[in-house]
């Protein structure tokens, strides 16, 4: 197996280790039929060519699903040293992302695929000729009830995790919805809930450059002379509008910043090429190359079918889009893209604000890449889009439930190392707990924690077993960081709002020591009243005697550890106000303040006497 990619070269792309030769490990499940599809057709019978890694263990419950994009198949990744590498080989494997030495990973070729699995190539039972483009309409949903025939046929009851990117992606959320009851967590990547108009339309345009080349004749382009082999029918020649569409499709999965990366260098100095595609100057030559690559391995009817089932895929927006993922009962890992313009994150937002709606325990993160749509299948930010997949799936128990426990955190060592605000050690975090527990009217209230790190006070209220917990977070590595925890948590900026939660949607907010960094301290403060019951905010009280006294008698900002390790002009701190500030800004905006509990961090006591002076760290609690 050589895995070794030149990834500098302009030929290098998703598809670099992808190819027609026969898979070694492919294996076959038959369904006699017939099999009815959501159009009202049927098919007879149903072959579906599938690859497994690691073992099912004894309960059975270690089964992950993996769901491949529009030209992918069942060879995920290879299976030793002398087999090709497969399309996720970077995340599938021993140790990797999604690790076969833990799980029991299921990939299967899509109804309506050419490797394998029946589609437009494979032979009609009921005519002994190729289906052609008599292939009947299918859906994803038609997709999924297959995969469903295979699972049942496996002995697996219920799946640990679905995962799938893109196309993939729309059949993770049609599992979740379809079959609640047997998904454990669903990780989808770069997807939406359906295709933009700019998607329909780039599929349209591939479809008509396959339907309207000569070569196409119709749909019936398979060799009747040669016959099937192993059940599937050939082309005759490489249909070039297959090669166009395929050309369209690599531009919609690069971005602007990786054609740039890729092309403009270099732009007049072609690579060679032996096609009759123009090939004048890089990126034509770049074109060329993977639209013949991909005749050589896609079948163009499959294309057309694919593509109608993915521009069918509509699970609604906004209220229909709630209505629609509300059986869902799992987990989600949302992972989107942020120079995806094909699948843009708003589309994964859509998604994850529906969960948020009714409830769901969902993760997100919209993952900085130049990469384009096809970032989930390359290297480049494989640290942070795969240590999502894995902190998530550690995480996740046969039940879909989360660790009370993470392993990092075994001996309960949360602290950080440093003692006070000047040294960073977050003893308010004993405070905040006890006010939450202390206001709790219930066992088990729900707590929103904005800006919260990387988690480390909701897992102390998920140790006492509290459930409804998500923290908002605008670093994407602290969003890494809670998810490998078992905190859901949303990536976003606080001073856009809070606009995709509810009215009184949760009991408490916490805002604790982040209002010094916030830009839009009217819209967060606003928000956090509306969206909580119960508000606690904590911040460092500027007006401590010796912050003023560094500034006082050394002429100069405070530095020192912690909260302060900033120099003046690099610091996060924009706000710099005290108790007293914030007992008027409370005021004037109608915000009652229930409690005020003033802390001097250095001597880890409270402060009674005047603690505007004399306290370096204060907690509220507020309502409106």
């Amino acid at each position: 197996m050589n895995n070794d990619v030149d990834n500098s070269d302009i030929f290098y792309s998703s598809d670099s280790v992808r190819s027609a030769r026969p898979l070694k490990h492919v294996q076959y499940a038959i369904f006699d039929g017939p099999v009815p599809l959501e159009s009202g057709g049927r098919l007879e019978q149903v072959r579906v060519a599938y690859e497994t890694y690691g073992e099912l263990n004894q309960a059975r419950d270690n089964a992950i699903l993996i769901c491949h994009a529009l030209s992918g198949d069942s060879h995920v990744a290879a299976h030793d040293s002398d087999d090709d590498p497969g399309w996720w080989d970077i995340a599938v494997g021993p140790g990797k992302s999604i690790d076969t030495d833990k799980y029991f990973v299921v990939c299967p070729n899509i109804l309506g695929g050419c490797r394998g699995t029946t589609g437009p190539n494979s032979l009609n039972p009921t005519t002994g000729k190729p289906y052609g483009p008599d292939f009947p309409k299918i859906t994803i949903g038609d997709m999924v009830e297959v995969q469903r025939l295979l699972i049942d046929y496996l002995g697996i009851d219920r799946l640990c995790g679905v995962i799938g990117g893109s196309m993939g992606g729309m059949l993770v959320l049609e599992w979740a919805i379809r079959y609640p009851e047997r998904v454990g967590s669903s990780i989808a990547i770069a997807t939406c809930p359906r295709l933009t108009s700019q998607g329909l339309a780039f599929d349209v345009i591939g479809r008509n450059a396959i339907t309207s080349s000569p070569d196409f004749n119709g749909g019936w382009y398979y060799d009747q002379e040669q016959g099937p082999v192993d059940g599937m029918f050939l082309p005759a020649t490489p249909v070039r509008g297959l090669a166009i569409a395929r050309m369209i499709g690599h531009i919609t999965y690069l971005s602007r910043e990786a054609m740039r990366e890729k092309f403009g260098a270099d732009r007049y100095q072609p690579r060679q090429v032996d096609s009759e595609f123009e090939k004048d100057t890089s990126v034509a030559s770049y074109l060329a190359h993977q639209g013949d690559k991909f005749v050589e391995r896609f079948d163009a009817n499959s294309y057309i079918v694919i593509t109608r089932a993915m521009d069918g895929f509509d699970i609604g927006e906004g209220e229909n889009l709630v209505a629609s993922l509300a059986p869902a009962r799992c987990r989600f890992l949302l992972v989107s893209f942020t120079s995806d313009w094909l699948f843009p994150a708003d589309q994964s937002r859509s998604i994850v604000n529906a969960l948020l709606a009714s409830n769901k325990s969902v993760s997100y993160c919209n993952v900085t890449s130049p990469c384009g749509h096809d970032a989930f299948l390359l290297p480049d930010q494989l640290e942070i889009y795969g240590g999502l997949i894995s902190g998530f799936l550690s995480h996740t128990d046969e039940h879909g439930e989360t660790d009370l426990e993470p392993e990092s955190d075994a001996q309960g060592k949360l602290d950080d190392p440093d003692t006070s605000i000047f040294h960073g050690k977050r003893i308010d975090y004993d405070f905040l707990e006890s006010l939450i527990v202390s206001e709790s009217s219930g066992p088990s209230p729900s707590v929103l924690d904005l800006g919260c790190g990387d988690g480390r006070m909701l897992l102390r209220l998920k140790r006492r077993g509290w459930r409804r917990l998500l923290g908002v977070e605008i670093d994407q590595n602290r969003v890494l960081a809670c998810v490998k925890r078992g905190i859901d948590c949303i990536h976003a900026d606080l001073n856009e709002g809070l606009h995709w939660l509810g009215d009184k949607q949760f009991d408490f907010v916490l805002l604790s020591r982040t209002l010094q960094a916030v830009y839009d301290v009217n819209r967060v403060i606003g928000e956090m009243l509306r969206v909580g019951r119960r508000c606690i905010v904590s911040f460092p009280n500027f007006a401590y005697k010796p912050l003023r006294k560094i500034l006082a008698e050394q002429g100069r900002a405070p530095v020192s550890a912690g909260l302060l390790r900033y120099k003046w002009y690099d610091t996060p701190n924009i706000r710099f106000l005290s108790i007293a500030d914030f007992e008027d800004y409370c005021k004037d905006r109608g915000a009652k303040v229930h409690r005020l509990i003033a802390l001097n961090t250095e001597t880890h006591s409270e402060v009674k006497d005047n603690p505007n002076l004399n306290a370096d760290l204060a907690i509220f609690v507020i309502s409106k």
